[in-house]
Formats: structure tokens, C-alpha cells, sequence
């Protein structure tokens, strides 16, 4: 796997961000698999991956999962994405889903939604949500989210320093580049359609749900087999107000955790710079 083999370990001066270090190349499924959530991102997976979580599903696989919590799984994705897109490598197969996926019961929003079909091949026992909004307004949702995050010119510059960016944002950029035919503003909503209808062909009606979150508990607690949450109203994470805000603290953050380590290399050339000096006036 050409760029999962690319991974480094956390640098000591990230020290600003609570990122994790996972290498996943030698991990295993721990739990089954059990629900494959396949709707879009921006169709209320933040709110689903809590809902699950609630549910006591050993967490959801989520763009967050890559984003913010573990950015060396981002190398995987990457090797995934050029697999499928570009011919370039093996194309996952069960054994690489367990290997980045393994930890989790579940898994939604992207990249994960661009293997509807080697997701749902890979495990024919995990039931299938498909959490839905209407398009024009999930288009717009994710104008003013996540492609605003491909095309935020901070996060790129900082691709070219920072451990974690320099893993996410490349992966971020191929996935709409490839999933959205390069396009996003113009072909957006024909692959939303497009993404619907091939899993609605993909999946026996038996073991897909079609959902919103406005739906509540019954339908996805129903469809599941587990039980309404006793006095627990439905997660509501809408993170579309400070979805900028935040993303832009993540960049001060990992420009911080940058410019400690460019700190640490100017000592360490100091010192050595002070050291050879000293040897040198040692020996005229």
C-alpha cells in the first residue's frame, strides 16, 4: 500500500492537538460489523454516529474518525481511493475494511460512502441505513462545509507541513475530486441521485432502511432490533453553524504544533552550530 507505507509517527511537538497515532496496517476486526450507514455526508451522520453510540454500538466509523481523531488512517483511505479510481493497487477486500474498519460495529458519512458497493460485498450480514435529505438543501449544506474545507487555502498550505494535515487533506481533496467527478458545485446533486439509486439496487429491501433524522428513534431502533432509548431524546449534532469556526481553530492549532517543531530544529541547528564552533577554536 503505497501511501499507508508513507506513515511516520506523531512528531513530540504536536502538543496542541489531542490527535491519536494508530498505525492500522497490522490491526484486525475486533467486533462485527454490523450496520452499514450509506448516505451522504451532510444527511445527519453526526447525528447518527451518536444516536449509535447511545444504541451501545461500538462506535461508528465517521470522517471525523480520519479528520481529527486518527490522521494516519487518512493513508488508507488514500490507498483505497486510488484503487478504486485510479487502477493504481489492490482494491480492498475484506481483510484491508477490517484492517482500517475493525474497531467499529458501524461506519457512515465519506470517504466510507465511496465503497457502497465493496462495503456491502464485504460484509453481506450488516444491515444497511441510507440516511437521506433533499438534495438542494444538503448541496448547499455541504457548499458551506466540507467543500469549503477542500478548497480552504489554509488547510492546504498546511498540508505541506503538518503531520496530521499533510495525511487528511490530500485523501479529502482526491475523495471529492473522484467520488464528485471534480466538479462538486455542478455534479454534486447528480451523484447524490446517482449514490441513491445504486445502493437501492444494491440492497435487499429486507436489510435497508431508508431514513431521515427527523424520523427519530422507532424506525432506526425498529429496523435494528433494539429498544427506544428510555428518556433520551434523539441526538441533534448539527454542526453546520460552527462547522467553519471549528475547522478553522483545527488550523491554529496544527500551525501551532508546526511552528513548535520548526522551534526545535532551529535549537537543535543552534546547538550544533555552538558545538562545532567550540571544537573548532579548541583546535587552532
Amino acid at each position: 500500500m503505497e501511501h499507508a507505507d508513507r506513515y511516520r509517527r506523531r512528531p513530540a511537538t504536536d502538543i496542541f492537538t489531542r490527535d491519536k497515532d494508530i498505525d492500522r496496517r497490522n490491526c484486525q476486526r475486533k467486533v462485527p460489523m454490523k450496520v452499514l450507514i450509506l448516505g451522504l455526508g451532510r444527511t445527519g451522520t453526526a447525528s447518527i454516529r451518536a444516536a449509535m453510540r447511545q444504541l451501545g454500538y461500538v462506535d461508528t466509523y465517521h470522517m471525523m474518525s480520519c479528520s481529527i481523531e486518527n490522521p494516519p488512517d487518512a493513508l488508507l483511505w488514500m490507498d483505497a481511493l486510488r484503487a478504486k479510481y485510479d487502477g493504481v493497487g489492490k482494491p480492498f477486500g475484506r481483510k484491508e475494511w477490517d484492517m482500517l474498519l475493525g474497531e467499529c460495529q458501524a461506519v457512515c458519512d465519506w470517504p466510507a460512502i465511496a465503497f457502497a458497493k465493496e462495503l456491502i460485498e464485504a460484509y453481506p450480514e450488516a444491515k444497511v441505513v441510507l440516511t437521506n435529505r433533499d438534495v438542494d438543501s444538503w448541496h448547499a449544506s455541504t457548499m458551506r462545509t466540507v467543500y469549503w474545507r477542500v478548497t480552504d487555502p489554509e488547510l492546504r498550505m498546511l498540508s505541506n507541513f503538518s503531520w496530521a494535515a499533510g495525511m487528511y487533506y490530500p485523501m479529502l481533496k482526491k475523495f471529492f475530486d473522484t467520488f464528485f467527478e471534480g466538479d462538486f458545485p455542478n455534479r454534486g446533486k447528480d451523484v447524490f441521485k446517482r449514490h441513491y439509486q445504486e445502493v437501492r439496487e444494491l440492497v435487499p429491501k429486507e436489510r435497508l432502511l431508508e431514513y431521515r433524522i427527523t424520523d427519530g428513534w422507532g424506525p432506526l431502533c425498529e429496523f435494528l432490533g433494539e429498544k427506544v432509548p428510555d428518556s433520551q431524546p434523539f441526538p441533534n449534532v448539527n454542526d453546520n453553524k460552527d462547522f467553519v469556526s471549528r475547522s478553522r481553530r483545527r488550523n491554529r492549532m496544527q500551525m501551532l504544533n508546526v511552528g513548535l517543531q520548526a522551534l526545535q530544529y532551529i535549537l537543535m541547528f543552534g546547538t550544533v552550530l555552538y558545538v562545532v564552533g567550540r571544537l573548532l577554536r579548541g583546535y587552532i
